[in-house]
């Protein structure tokens, strides 16, 4: 069954009101750590607090990317935050680095999964081979046809997202 659901990017709280007003179903965002966007706000725990019970005071689930690639030096921080996360409610975590995957398995065995663009997955065996590590959702490389978009839809059990607009990135699915 086809689900739809309209995904804000929300770099700041002054950008997440505006976009659950609007109609998002969701929003993802960064923290002030491991996150891809770095030229965005991104949000202190204080406000990742805040931002959930905003919008899930208003029935809007809030994504957290934690899209970069995690160094060994840098995996209690990473794990702390995802517990974190899991603690106040966030709804999902979008990662890239495959390494995270069973530690946060361990931290936070509920955590949903999302896989980042930033994994660039652009075939059906890629996305079923996330699914199998427990997986939700793929977000499809950036540069891909939508015959390709539709056949890796019609050909795995992932939830999959694509991007409709966003960020003129200077090389393949934001990296």
């Amino acid at each position: 069954m086809l689900k739809t659901e309209l995904l804000a990017p929300a770099g700041s709280l002054e950008v997440i009101y505006p976009a659950v007003r609007m109609g998002a179903n969701a929003v993802y965002l960064g923290a002030d750590i491991f996150s891809a966007r770095g030229n965005a706000g991104n949000f202190n725990r204080e406000q990742l607090l805040e931002a959930v019970k905003y919008c899930h005071a208003r029935n809007v689930a809030v994504h957290l990317a934690c899209n970069t690639l995690i160094h060994d030096d840098e995996m209690e921080s990473a794990l702390n935050l995802i517990k974190y996360a899991c603690e106040i409610g966030i709804d999902a975590i979008i990662i890239q680095d495959i390494g995270l995957v069973s530690l946060i398995r361990k931290a936070a065995p509920n955590m949903t999964l999302h896989a980042s663009t930033q994994m660039s997955v652009h075939t059906a065996e890629a996305a079923k081979m996330l699914y199998d590590m427990g997986f939700e959702r793929v977000v499809l490389a950036r540069e891909l046809a939508i015959n390709e978009i539709e056949y890796i839809c019609q050909n795995c059990n992932l939830e999959t997202e694509a991007f409709i607009h966003g960020a003129l990135c200077i090389s393949y699915s934001g990296q």
